[in-house]
């Protein structure tokens, strides 16, 4: 399904709320990009050149984040991961796009699982990179998520205390790849051009929230993309995960840290292709 030429006023609407950008081949099939935390669409630039010449490429910012409608953004509607989730079915709904691959990172992987769940002849994949389900360990149940309760309410506590010093420390530790502090420079600058209470808002939904109970309805084929040493999403994790979604594909990456799709966009964009191509 590609998107429609003819711009309805509901398609017009999710353009402009979620400064939707469409590129690559008209007939394409269709790649949908969802970013994570504390960035935008401009995640996934290193990572576009791999795929606009086959596929057509829709991508959007998060209400609260890039260049969304920062006047039509609501604390109480996107203080929960439903929020997320109603806005991703609606664009889809808004510009008729079904048969997609749903490409998320970080949150976004649980938005992306939840909304497969609510809406699958929506999507026919999904690619997620970086996922979780939780960062809170849960020991009677087994589950690793990497943190404890205490560790996420300090780190909280610490982006409530002074945002922009969180940022310029947690940023970089996101990244991963000392080697190269550009990218960490990058990932600090996006965190930084978001609105600190925004940000707040957004974090805690990132960090608190648990989707765990809805992976069993989840019937969309999934590529689970794991880094290797990434502070937000332990090994694991992606276990976990291939587990308990039914048709799920796993995948390590040599890449290290939690942004691979900055940090190493030609394996991960390889990683990906190899798994289009073999789906049907």
């Amino acid at each position: 399904m590609t998107v429609d030429s003819v711009l309805s006023p509901a398609h017009m609407e999710a353009m402009r709320r979620h400064h939707v950008t469409v590129t690559g081949q008209p007939a394409g099939p269709v790649l949908l990009f969802a970013h994570g935390f504390g960035c935008d669409q401009n995640m996934w630039q290193r990572l576009l050149p791999h795929f606009t010449d086959r596929y057509q490429v829709v991508l959007f910012d998060h209400m609260g984040s890039g260049n969304s409608d920062q006047a039509g953004y609501d604390a109480g509607k996107y203080s929960d991961l439903d929020g997320y989730v109603s806005d991703i079915l609606e664009l889809c709904a808004a510009l008729d796009l079904r048969d997609v691959t749903l490409v998320a990172h970080s949150v976004a992987t649980m938005m992306a699982m939840v909304a497969a769940g609510a809406e699958p002849e929506r999507f026919s994949r999904l690619v997620l990179v970086a996922p979780s389900p939780s960062y809170i360990d849960d020991p009677a149940a087994g589950y690793v998520g990497g943190f404890t309760r205490t560790d996420i309410d300090d780190l909280l506590n610490s982006l409530d205390s002074n945002y922009f010093a969180w940022s310029a420390a947690v940023a970089p530790m996101v990244m991963g790849n000392p080697g190269t502090p550009e990218l960490g420079e990058e990932l600090t600058a996006s965190f930084c051009r978001t609105n600190p209470d925004t940000a707040r808002n957004f974090a805690r939904v990132s960090f608190l929230s648990d989707i765990r109970d809805s992976l069993a309805s989840v019937r969309t084929p999934a590529l689970i993309l794991q880094c290797s040493d990434d502070m937000l999403a332990p090994l694991e994790v992606g276990r976990y995960l291939q587990e308990h979604l039914a048709g799920s594909e796993l995948v390590q990456l040599r890449a290290s840290g939690h942004v691979p799709q900055a940090s190493a966009p030609e394996e991960t964009a390889t990683a990906i292709l190899g798994y289009l191509e073999r789906q049907p």
